[in-house]
């Protein structure tokens, strides 16, 4: 199958790649060019196809920072919300962020930003070049397949600015998106373009047209589930989210339909309940071997190629490879969210003793205890990012039929009832929604759910009043928790729930970069 051998080739390219491209927003672009002939029109087909490759390996690559996925970008927004508590004793380990003392200089936040910025410098360079080299081919077989490739690149640079667009602007709202400020847009690499940022609106319809050119390029066919590489469903999986984002009810079902029902039938959802091995479900499968249906898209890794460590920050048991000393605890509130009859908690958490003095003993996040054959490598809480699962798309067309024009709770419940079904013990999984509860019901199972993949602080954001009257959270104090932070009381206006514009990207020379609320 051509999905099988595009992820086997990419591992091998990933372990060999020799070629790194890098820019951020306040350097030339001619200065990250490290060889002026790569991707250009070449008389020897060959070497040029084979350089297209390696680009593309490069931004696969350049994906794994432990700024992205693999680290800050899902970690950081989860920390700074209400899912975990520093434990007295941690290393002061993402300490300003779980505080909320989140200022524009946070080196977390300016990484996130540079990181999502250099990928999609990558994806520019890449699209800058790729007809010349699409046209001096003479294979049919190479044309298909870098027009393939161009594919991936319009929806890995839609994914990016999506991501940018969650984290450093507001919540969209149809009728101000205009008025609103997204972020900057560049589309080209080697021609120097405005730092102004565009229009909320003009922003999202920027990744919209990225995905449309995306849809053209890739195919059904060469969907496969755990790929390493974006696919038509995972461009499919991210047009479904951002029009959530969008509160484009209507798009949000359409295209997290075609993923749920693939033509191909080619993802479903991890059984909880049915044994992969003698002693673990197809559900802990997925996450202690980074392998199930379910996964449309992620991060791969090999043991000598691999980004950050996702559960080190709960767990540390690399410490001294006796005790766990986590930096944090799951909160008391989302453990007892989940029902007796629930298979994820066990999947997710055990209650371990750890090695801090006051001998605290609590249920951590095993989740991302690591990829037991990265482990067999002494390579602990490593596991490969899972950028779009099957059960976020179950969860964004719920929310979609509850929220749309002419709201359809049966339908809504449906799916719930059908993630749920794959989660529970027989009988227990059945959910009804309703005018009165479905806001309530469906955020308290994106937490079941997606627990610490880097939702929970947007979601918030975007739901914004209609999520617990805007009353945002409040913290109290849990067994051995760190004091300054255990009490903080967040409302949901509060702007830091949108990131603060880095510092340096406000006062580099002549940057028109435009700050935040939170800059301020």
């Amino acid at each position: 199958m051509k999905s099988m051998l595009r992820n086997m080739k990419y591992a091998i390219l990933a372990m060999t790649l020799t070629m790194s491209l890098t820019a951020c927003l306040d350097k030339v672009p001619e200065s990250a060019i490290l060889e002026e002939e790569v991707m250009m029109p070449s008389s020897n087909p060959t070497k040029a196809f084979n350089e297209a490759e390696q680009v593309l390996t490069g931004i696969y690559a350049r994906m794994m920072s432990s700024a992205l996925w693999s680290g800050y970008l899902t970690l950081v927004p989860e920390i700074q919300a209400d899912l975990v508590y520093a434990v007295d004793g941690y290393s002061n380990a993402y300490g300003d962020i779980w505080q909320w003392n989140i200022r524009p200089t946070n080196p977390e936040i300016e990484a996130v930003y540079a990181s999502l910025y250099a990928v999609i410098a990558n994806c520019n360079f890449f699209l800058e070049r790729i007809d010349g080299v699409i046209g001096c081919q003479t294979s049919d077989e190479n044309i298909a397949y870098l027009e393939y490739y161009m594919g991936e690149v319009y929806a890995i640079r839609a994914l990016c600015y999506s991501e940018l667009i969650k984290c450093f602007a507001n919540a969209y709202d149809p009728q101000t998106a205009k008025e609103e400020l997204g972020v900057v847009l560049r589309s080209k690499y080697s021609t120097p373009e405005s730092s102004h940022r565009a229009s909320l609106y003009d922003s999202y319809q920027f990744v919209i047209a990225d995905l449309e050119q995306a849809e053209t390029l890739l195919d059904a066919e060469n969907d496969y589930y755990g790929a390493f590489y974006m696919t038509r469903a995972a461009a499919c999986a991210l047009r479904a989210r951002v029009a959530l984002q969008m509160q484009d009810w209507e798009t949000a079902i359409n295209y997290s339909s075609q993923v749920i029902d693939h033509p191909k039938k080619t993802f479903d959802l991890a059984s909880a309940t049915s044994l992969y091995t003698a002693d673990m479900s197809y559900f802990d499968y997925m996450w202690s071997y980074d392998q199930a249906f379910e996964i449309i898209l992620q991060v791969g890794y090999t043991v000598t190629s691999y980004g950050g460590a996702l559960g080190q920050n709960f767990l540390n048991f690399n410490n001294d490879y006796t005790y766990y000393y986590p930096d944090y605890v799951p909160a008391e509130w989302v453990l007892n969210l989940y029902q007796s009859s629930d298979l994820r908690y066990g999947s997710y958490f055990a209650s371990l003793q750890t090695g801090y003095d006051h001998g605290l003993v609590w249920p951590l996040l095993v989740k991302y205890y690591g990829n037991q054959n990265f482990m067999q490598n002494m390579i602990y809480h490593v596991c490969m990012p899972k950028i779009f699962r099957l059960a976020e798309q179950y969860l964004i067309r719920a929310e979609a039929y509850c929220r749309q024009e002419q709201p359809n709770y049966s339908l809504a419940s449906k799916d719930l009832t059908k993630l749920r079904a794959t989660r529970f013990q027989s009988g227990g999984g059945n959910i009804s929604l309703t005018a009165s509860n479905y806001i309530e019901q469906i955020a308290n199972e994106r937490v079941r759910e997606l627990y610490m993949e880097g939702f929970r602080l947007w979601d918030m954001k975007r739901w914004g009043k209609l999520y617990n009257n805007g009353e945002g959270f409040t913290r109290k104090a849990q067994s051995n928790s760190l004091k300054e932070g255990s009490s903080l009381k967040v409302t949901l206006d509060n702007p830091l729930f949108t990131w603060p514009i880095p510092q340096h990207e406000i006062e580099s020379p002549g940057s028109e970069v435009e700050p935040n609320a939170s800059n301020k």
